[in-house]
C-alpha cells in the first residue's frame, strides 16, 4: 500500500496488526466502523492497491495499469475506471484536488503524468527531479495544479501546466530526508532529517507559495546507543485537532524512568512561532500500536488486547511544568463487532454476513480517520459512538465538557438531561445546576458571537472585513426552545417528582439562564406557574411575582389573568404587570382577546370604566372563536344590557355590524331568548 510502513526488525512494534485471545469489553462500545464502507479488489499479487490520503481514495491497479484501474473514495459513490501503458511497477499514484490530472511515480527519479480533462489529448509528460543523484520518496498534490516532489535530498514545488503537458519550478530547497509525512488538511509537509531522524522540518503550501516553519526536535525515550535512524514514520502522525496542527508521537517507553508503559506526545506545530510540546496521553501499557482521530479526539488502538482508548485535549489534565498530561476518558473498549456482507448472485448471498477480523494485521491506518483491509479491500472511516459514553462516564459534569465538544451531539445531551430529572438516575440539584450551568455557557458563547457579528454588519464594517464569518450554530448550543419542548415540557407533564423538586429545577434552569444573562423566555415562566398552580401553591405564586422572581412579560400577564376564576388576586397582579410594561389600555384588550382570555378583557374594561365605549362586534368575534355557547351567551348578554343601559333599548344598531352575532343566538338559543325592551 501507499506509504505503507516496511516491515519492523525483529523486536520493534508496528501498526495494529492481528491478535488473538478474548476480546475486552465489548459492552458499550465507542467506536464503529462506518455503516457503507469502500470496497475494492483486495491486493494480490496482480493487483497492488494505494491510498491517496488527499482525496482519501484507493487505487486497484491492476498489472500496472494495463488490465485497469478502478479509483474509489468514501465521498463519491462513481469509480472512476481507466486503463494505462504499463511502464513498469507503479511506486505511487494519485489524483490531483478535483481528479483533472493523474501522477504516476513509476521509479525514483520522475513522476509522470496524465491529464482527465474533456478534449485534452491522453498523453502522458514527464517531470524529472531536478537534483542530481536524489530520489524521489513519493509526492503530494496541495492543489488542483500543484505538487510537491519529496526526494532524499530535499522537496521540489511545481505548478503543472496542463494544456502545454509541462511543469514548472516554483521553488526547491535542499535538506537530507528519511521520510516525509503530509497532512492535506493543513497543507503541511513534514520531513524527517538528520541521522537520528529526530529533527522535523515542516513546510507549510499555499496557493503558489512554500513557506519554511520552524522546524524542532523530538525528545527520543532514551540516548541512542548508535548513531542510526531512531524515529520511524511508524510512530508519528499529523492531525488537526480543535483547529490547530499536532504533530503526534507515540513514544514506546516513557523517559521518566518511575513510569511504565507507552505514551503519545503531542507537539503544537503553528503557522508562526516554535513548536512547543503541549500534551501527553499516557497509554499505562505496551506494544503495538497505531492512532486515529475521529471528532477532535485521539484514538489510540491497542493489537495486542484488540482494543482501543480515546482521549480528549479540551478536558483538563494535570500540568507537568511543560506538558498537559492526561489520561484515557473511558475505559479500553474494541470497536463494535463489523459483518461483511458476503457478496455474489441474490440466490447466494442468503448466507449468513461474515464477521470482520478486527485489529487485524492487514489493517492499515491513516489520517484522521481511515482504517483499511487490502487483505479484505475495505476502506472505512472510523466513528465515535456517543450513547454507550453515557453509561461510560457517570460523572454529569465530566460527561457534559465531553459531549459538549463532539459534532453530534445535541439529542444525546438533551437524552441526558431527561435521565437526570427521572427515576432511578435521579441526580441531586447541584448536579442538575452544574450541567444547566455547563449547557448556558455555550449558549450564552453563541449569542455574544452572534450579537458582535450583528453589531458588525449593522454598523457597515463587514465589507473592510471579508474574513468576517456568520458565527456557526454547533449541536452544542441548547437553547431554551431545545430545553422546553425535549426535556422541562416532558418532566412537568410526567409527574413523577415531587412537586418541590419538579419547581426547584425549573428555578434552577432560569437561575442559571440569569447567571449568563441571558433574557428568560416566557414560556419558562408560564411553566413555572402552570406547575405551582397545579399544586395550588399560590402563595409561593405570589412571593415569585412580588419578588420579580419571574420578569413581566405580555404573556405572562394574559395567563395569570386566566387564574382569576381559581386565584381572584391573579387578576389584580395581572394588571399591575401590565401597567409596569407601560401597556396601553386597548393593546391589553387586544392581547387578552387574542389568548381567547374574552371574560378577562371585559372584566379588565370594566376595571377601568371604558366598558361602555368598546366594540360589541369585536368581543363577539372573540366569543365566536372560543367555540362555548354559554361564554357567547354571556358576552351577548353583557351587551344587550349595555345597550338597555345606554340607548333603552337591548338591540343592535346597524353601525355596530352584529347581525351575523343576532342569526347565531337565534340559532343556538332560540329567538324568545333575545332580550326584550324594558319599558316604565
Amino acid at each position: 500500500m501507499s506509504r505503507e510502513p516496511p516491515p519492523p526488525p525483529p523486536g520493534e512494534e508496528e501498526a495494529p496488526g492481528g491478535g488473538g485471545g478474548g476480546r475486552a469489553g465489548e459492552g458499550g462500545c465507542y467506536l464503529a466502523l462506518c455503516a457503507r464502507p469502500v470496497h475494492f479488489e483486495k491486493a494480490n499479487p496482480v493487483n497492488c492497491v494505494f491510498f491517496d490520503e488527499a482525496n482519501k481514495q484507493v487505487f486497484a491497479v491492476r498489472s500496472g495499469g494495463a488490465t485497469g484501474v478502478v479509483v474509489k473514495g468514501l465521498e463519491d459513490r462513481n469509480p472512476i475506471s481507466f486503463r494505462m501503458e504499463d511502464k513498469g511497477e507503479v511506486k505511487c499514484i494519485k489524483f490531483s484536488l478535483g481528479n483533472k490530472i493523474l501522477a504516476v511515480q513509476r521509479t525514483s527519479k520522475s513522476v509522470d503524468f496524465l491529464n482527465f480533462i474533456p478534449d485534452s489529448p491522453q498523453l502522458e509528460y514527464t517531470q524529472e527531479c531536478k537534483t542530481k543523484n536524489a530520489n524521489i520518496l513519493g509526492f503530494c498534490w496541495t492543489s488542483s495544479t500543484e505538487i510537491v516532489f519529496i526526494t532524499d535530498q530535499g522537496i521540489e514545488f511545481y505548478q503543472v501546466i496542463p494544456e502545454k503537458r509541462s511543469l514548472k519550478l516554483l521553488k526547491n530547497q535542499s535538506i537530507n530526508v528519511n521520510w516525509y509525512m503530509y497532512c492535506p488538511e493543513s497543507s503541511v509537509i513534514l520531513l524527517s532529517t538528520t541521522v537520528l531522524g529526530n529533527v522535523l522540518q515542516p513546510f507549510y503550501f499555499k496557493s503558489g507559495t512554500m513557506s519554511k516553519l520552524s522546524k524542532f526536535e523530538i525528545e527520543l525515550p532514551a540516548a541512542p546507543k548508535s548513531s542510526k535512524l531512531s524515529l520511524s514514520e511508524r510512530d508519528i502522525a499529523m492531525a488537526t485537532i480543535y483547529g490547530q496542527l499536532y504533530v503526534l508521537y507515540l513514544r514506546h517507553h516513557s523517559r521518566t524512568s518511575n513510569s511504565t508503559g507507552a505514551e503519545v506526545v503531542l507537539y503544537h506545530l503553528p503557522r508562526e512561532g516554535s513548536c512547543k510540546k503541549t500534551h501527553i496521553l499516557k497509554l499505562n501499557r505496551t506494544g503495538k500500536f497505531a492512532l486515529n482521530v475521529v471528532d477532535n479526539l485521539v484514538v489510540v488502538h491497542h493489537q495486542d488486547t484488540e482494543t482501543s482508548v480515546i482521549f480528549d485535549i479540551k478536558l483538563k489534565g494535570e500540568f507537568d511544568g511543560s506538558a498537559t498530561i492526561h489520561q484515557f476518558v473511558l475505559p479500553p473498549r474494541s470497536i463494535q463487532p463489523y459483518q461483511i456482507p458476503v457478496a455474489g448472485p441474490a440466490s447466494v448471498t442468503s448466507q449468513a454476513p461474515v464477521p470482520c477480523k478486527l485489529y487485524s494485521s492487514s489493517w492499515i491506518v491513516f489520517q484522521p480517520d481511515i482504517i483499511i483491509s487490502a487483505s479484505e479491500g475495505y476502506l472505512w472511516s472510523l466513528q465515535v459512538k456517543l450513547e454507550p459514553v453515557v453509561n461510560l462516564l457517570l460523572d454529569k459534569g465530566k460527561l457534559m465538557d465531553f459531549l459538549l465538544q463532539r459534532k453530534e451531539c445535541k439529542m444525546v445531551i438533551l437524552s441526558v438531561c431527561s435521565q437526570m430529572l427521572s427515576e432511578p438516575e435521579r441526580g441531586s440539584l447541584s448536579v442538575i445546576a452544574t450541567v444547566f450551568d455547563k449547557l448556558n455557557h455555550e449558549y450564552k458563547k453563541y449569542l455574544e458571537a452572534e450579537q458582535s457579528y450583528t453589531m458588525v454588519v449593522e454598523a457597515g464594517l463587514s465589507r473592510s472585513n471579508p474574513l468576517l464569518k456568520r458565527p456557526v450554530r454547533t449541536q452544542a448550543v441548547i437553547d431554551q426552545s431545545d430545553m422546553y419542548t425535549h426535556v422541562l415540557s416532558v418532566f412537568t407533564e410526567k409527574k413523577e417528582a415531587p412537586h418541590k423538586f419538579t419547581i426547584a429545577v425549573l428555578m434552577e434552569y432560569i437561575r442559571s439562564l440569569n447567571q449568563f444573562q441571558i433574557a428568560v423566555q416566557h414560556y419558562l415562566y408560564e411553566l413555572v406557574i402552570k406547575t405551582l398552580v397545579q399544586h395550588n401553591l399560590f402563595y409561593m405564586l405570589h412571593q415569585f411575582l412580588q419578588y420579580h422572581v419571574l420578569s413581566d412579560s405580555k404573556p405572562l400577564a394574559c395567563l395569570l389573568l386566566s387564574l382569576e376564576s381559581i386565584y381572584p388576586p391573579a387578576h389584580q397582579l395581572s394588571l399591575d404587570m401590565l401597567k409596569r410594561l407601560s401597556t396601553a389600555n386597548d393593546e391589553i384588550v387586544e392581547v387578552l382577546l387574542s389568548k381567547h382570555q374574552v371574560l378577562a378583557a371585559l372584566r379588565f374594561i370594566r376595571g377601568i370604566g371604558g366598558h361602555d365605549s368598546i366594540s360589541a362586534r369585536k368581543f363577539l368575534d372573540a366569543a365566536k372563536q372560543a367555540e362555548d355557547d354559554m361564554l357567547f351567551y354571556t358576552i351577548f348578554r353583557f351587551f344587550e344590557q349595555r345597550n338597555q343601559r345606554l340607548r333603552g333599548n337591548p338591540s343592535f344598531t346597524p353601525g355596530e355590524h352584529c347581525e351575523e352575532h343576532v342569526t347565531f343566538f337565534k340559532q343556538v338559543f332560540g329567538e324568545q331568548a333575545l332580550m326584550k325592551p324594558t319599558t316604565f
